[in-house]
């Protein structure tokens, strides 16, 4: 059994409400919803919650709601290991069941990318696949600005070092984790050496966190939607 669990909390501070934020005029989380229902893949797709209203509204868009997740699951210590493997304790799973995470402010995964990530997933060798991107800009010149706005290289041998010759770096574009439900109950972690990525261009990739955040996926999302792109779509 395949089974996606779209995780959506409702406390989210800085973001108030922000897993069902209206995002181009619906609630955020049913991108993710609609996104895991169109790729296929999944015999169920529900929603870790400890809320109400986002368990309501969930349903509206055609997930399941098995289980109201605890207060405890749901404050701003708890990490997305503890969650899924709370999820697959709720649910039952067997060792065996493939579980997809997914986050619900994730309007710019596709049911291709999901797609992807399960066929990655059918190697014996592989425990994780989850998505990631390219840094924008090369990580090895980064700086660190002090409060009397001093600035300082933390690489700084690589000072004088062009940019075509420094490695490209990736990210986890937090979007999606595939794994089986024994590794998720067991609490191992997302990145191992037998983990493996969906590469996802950075145009398609925002971590909204912050309201400044929230501004600029919007703003990439409308591009997206324009037909040069055709991107949009799930």
């Amino acid at each position: 059994m395949n089974i996606a669990v779209i995780i959506a909390r409702g406390g989210s501070k800085r973001i108030p409400r922000k897993n069902i934020k209206l995002f181009d005029d619906i609630p955020i989380i049913a991108y993710s919803i609609k996104t895991a229902i169109k790729s296929k893949l999944f015999d169920r797709v529900i929603v870790s919650t400890d809320d109400d209203e986002i368990a309501h509204i969930a349903k509206q868009y055609q997930a399941e709601i098995p289980f109201i997740r605890s207060a405890e699951l749901a404050d701003d210590y708890a990490s997305t290991v503890d969650v899924m493997s709370d999820a697959v304790k709720q649910l039952d799973l067997t060792p065996q069941d493939l579980v997809c995470c997914i986050y619900a402010t994730a309007p710019f995964l596709k049911s291709t990318d999901l797609q992807k990530g399960a066929q990655l997933l059918e190697d014996k060798n592989t425990e994780v696949v989850f998505a990631a991107s390219s840094y924008p800009f090369p990580v090895q010149r980064a700086i660190t600005i002090d409060d009397n706005n001093k600035v300082t290289m933390l690489h700084p041998e690589h000072l004088m070092t062009r940019s075509q010759d420094l490695e490209e770096t990736y990210h986890d574009a937090g979007q999606f984790y595939f794994s089986s439900a024994e590794y998720f109950r067991n609490k191992h972690p997302l990145f191992s050496d037998q983990s493996k990525v969906v590469l996802i261009p950075n145009y398609r990739v925002v971590d909204i966190d912050t309201a400044q955040d929230w501004v600029r996926a919007e703003l990439m999302f409308q591009l997206l939607k324009q037909d040069k792109y055709d991107e949009h779509s799930c």
